[in-house]
This record gives structure tokens, C-alpha cells and sequence, in this order.
């Protein structure tokens, strides 16, 4: 789970590490709340999962008061990645001195956690020279390697201090989150030499959830992710332009799969779980129907005791309401199984009587190719 940079932020404050004063508005109505107690210039940040955002112009400086509703608005509406924010972070700008990297990553083959700090922050790190980099032991980050570092960065008096105090902070902060990675780029070296997280980007390890409820609130879902929980269905968004319906999280993971290396391109799984129902059935659908990219279905239903008409019924109303126009195909297991076939002949769905079947036709459509 990848944080928001002022979730981020909120538990740097939470470890004692300085961030600068800021404000959150989502609508022009949390703006004008909090525009009075703004001391400007502010810095304007989309709060997005994607990166390259100040490459991007999603990163503004707002000089003063006549500005701040322009340039709020400009980035609601600015796209990065494909991506719009819901959130803009509004920073009052700090004087700063110098800009330097720290993070704290998992580093899986080594099954340890490992640190990377450079003298030089902001865009473009992965090109900058002379890092240091640190493996932590089990045992943890001690003050006496922090400082280390901090020598290493040449940094002295009341910097090395303040840079020593952070790491030590930050490696708490991953200890007890759990985090895969925690970075603060920039970290700033204000006037009086003390360090501010001008940034941040954290993520949580997803397996680890279950022992944070603090954390479920950052949870990021989708309209349709919601819709779909509403609903009691799993779904999840992919790259393709194909969507997988089942019943059993098992079978459209494994259809998934074959989809896959049938040469398919998956764009979404939806496991509705349960009984199949004309009603759930029909449901699924709606959801799968909101994603512009999709150009066919499949749905694969496996269940003995299940009424195959129901399910024929839903497909036919989703068509007949005009909710769905692509191709469907599908494996439908269960009672009424010739009936379902019949009463889907003349629609834009076709039955098959396995699954490897009908993914073989439907690789073959020939608008996935477009």
C-alpha cells in the first residue's frame, strides 16, 4: 500500500519528524476555510500514487492570496499518469539551505533492511553519485551508525545532529509499520542547520495490515473497488482489455492464468462469490461495465446446483438495458445448461462448454487486437 505524501507525512509527525505546516482542501469550499490562515507563499501539491509529479506541473508556488484559486483549481483538474487528485496538500514554503536524500527500503535478497542517503536530493536521484549506502542489522539502526552516516555526508554540528535524530527516527517509523519502504526526498537543511521532510513517500507492506488498524484509513479504493465491496464482490483493476467474472477467488485467479498464456491480456477479475443469482450476475456486470477499455468478458461459473438460466438472464438483461454492448463468453457449470444456451443464441453472448474453449474464441476476437 503506497501512502499519500501528507498520510506520510502525518506519521513522520506521529515519530517527531519536522515536516512543514500545511493544510489539506478537497473542494473550493475547504479552500476558502482555510485561506486565511495561510502565510504566503505556499507551495500547491497533488497528493497522487503516481511519480513525476513535479515533472509534470502537478507541483505549484503560490506567491500570494489572488493566486491560490487558480492554481488550486488548475491542479484539480491536472491529470498525471492518468491519475487525478482528490486532495490538494497546501505547504507554507520554507527557506532552505540545501536538499539532501535519505530512505529506508526492504531489501528482500538480503532479507534485512538497507539505507541509501545522499548529499544531494530532489528530482532525478537515481542518477546522482556518491551515496552512501548501509545494510541495518537485526539488532536495528544504533545512534553511532546514524552519525557515521551523517559524517560520511560531511555534515557537522547542529545538522549532523538534527540528520542523525531523523534516521533514527525513520528507521523506528519502518520498524513499526512495517513499512517496505519509507524515503524523504528532499530532506531540507534550513538556515539554522536543522533538517525538514519536504516530502514523503511510504509503503506498507499489504500482509501486514491485519496487525495495523491504525492504518486501514489510508486505504486507497476506487470508485469501482467500492461499488463492487457494496456489492460483497472482489475486483480488481488491471492493464488489459479483457474482464474476468467467477465465483471463487481460486477459479479466477487460475482463469486468469490460462487467459494469460492463451495470449490474452487481462483488464480486470471481479469474484462475486456466493450463489450465482440473476441479481449478482447482473451486478458484476454493471461494475465491469463502468471500464471504458474492456472489449469482451468472460465469465467462468463453476458450481453444480447452479441455475444456468439466472445467470443467462442477467447477461440478457445487461444487454437489453444497453449496460453492456462488448462480447461476452462464457463457461456456465451447472442445471439448465441447454436451456441457458438456447436463450443466449441470438445475443452477443455464447456459451461454451469449458473454459479452455472459450477462451480459445475469445483470443480470437479480433478487436482485443485494436
Amino acid at each position: 500500500m503506497k501512502l499519500l505524501e501528507y498520510q506520510g507525512k502525518e506519521l513522520f509527525t506521529e515519530h517527531d519528524i519536522a515536516v512543514p505546516k500545511s493544510y489539506l482542501a478537497r473542494n473550493q469550499s475547504e479552500l476558502n476555510q482555510i485561506a486565511d490562515k495561510l502565510q504566503f507563499p505556499v507551495v500547491l501539491k497533488s497528493q497522487l500514487t503516481v511519480g513525476g509529479r513535479g515533472k509534470a506541473g502537478a507541483i505549484l508556488k503560490c506567491m500570494k492570496l489572488e493566486d491560490l484559486a487558480p492554481k488550486f483549481t488548475e491542479l484539480l483538474n491536472k491529470e498525471v499518469k492518468g491519475e487525478l487528485p482528490k486532495v490538494i496538500l497546501i505547504e507554507e514554503a520554507v527557506n532552505i539551505d540545501k536538499e539532501l536524500y535519505l530512505s529506508l527500503f526492504l531489501n528482500r535478497g538480503k532479507r534485512s533492511y538497507s539505507l541509501i542517503s545522499s548529499a544531494q536530493g530532489g528530482m532525478d536521484i537515481e542518477s546522482v553519485e556518491n551515496k552512501v549506502i548501509q545494510d541495518i542489522s537485526i539488532t536495528g539502526l544504533t545512534q553511532s551508525d546514524a552519525e557515521n552516516i551523517a559524517k560520511k555526508l560531511n555534515l557537522d554540528g547542529v545538522t549532523a545532529k538534527s540528520f542523525s535524530n531523523i534516521v533514527i527516527k525513520l528507521a523506528k517509523l519502518v520498524r513499526e509499520k512495517e513499512a517496505e519502504l519509507a524515503e524523504i526526498n528532499p530532506l531540507a537543511i534550513l538556515k539554522d542547520g536543522t533538517c525538514l521532510a519536504l516530502d514523503s513517500k511510504i509503503i506498507i507492506d499489504d500482509n501486514s495490515l491485519f496487525r495495523h488498524p491504525e492504518l486501514r484509513k489510508y486505504v486507497q479504493i476506487s470508485e469501482l473497488q467500492e461499488q463492487a465491496e457494496k456489492s460483497g464482490f472482489s475486483f480488481v483493476e488491471l492493464d488489459g482489455n479483457i474482464a474476468i467474472i467467477g465465483n471463487g477467488a481460486g477459479l479466477v485467479m487460475s482463469t486468469l492464468d490460462i487467459v494469460t498464456d492463451a495470449g490474452g491480456k487481462p483488464g480486470a477479475f471481479l469474484d462475486f462469490g456466493g450463489r450465482a443469482t440473476t441479481e449478482t450476475i447482473y451486478k458484476a456486470l454493471e461494475v465491469i461495465s463502468k471500464l471504458s477499455k474492456i472489449k469482451a468478458i468472460l465469465v467462468n461459473l463453476f458450481g453444480g446446483i447452479v441455475r444456468t438460466d439466472l445467470v443467462a438472464q442477467a447477461i440478457l438483461n445487461a444487454y437489453q438495458d444497453g449496460m453492456i454492448t462488448v462480447p461476452i463468453y462464457a463457461r456456465i457449470s451447472g442445471a439448465e445448461s441447454e436451456k441457458s444456451k438456447k436463450m443466449l443464441s441470438n445475443s452477443n453472448a455464447k456459451l461454451y462448454d469449458t473454459v479452455e474453449e472459450a477462451i480459445s474464441s475469445l483470443v480470437q476476437y479480433k478487436e482485443l487486437s485494436k
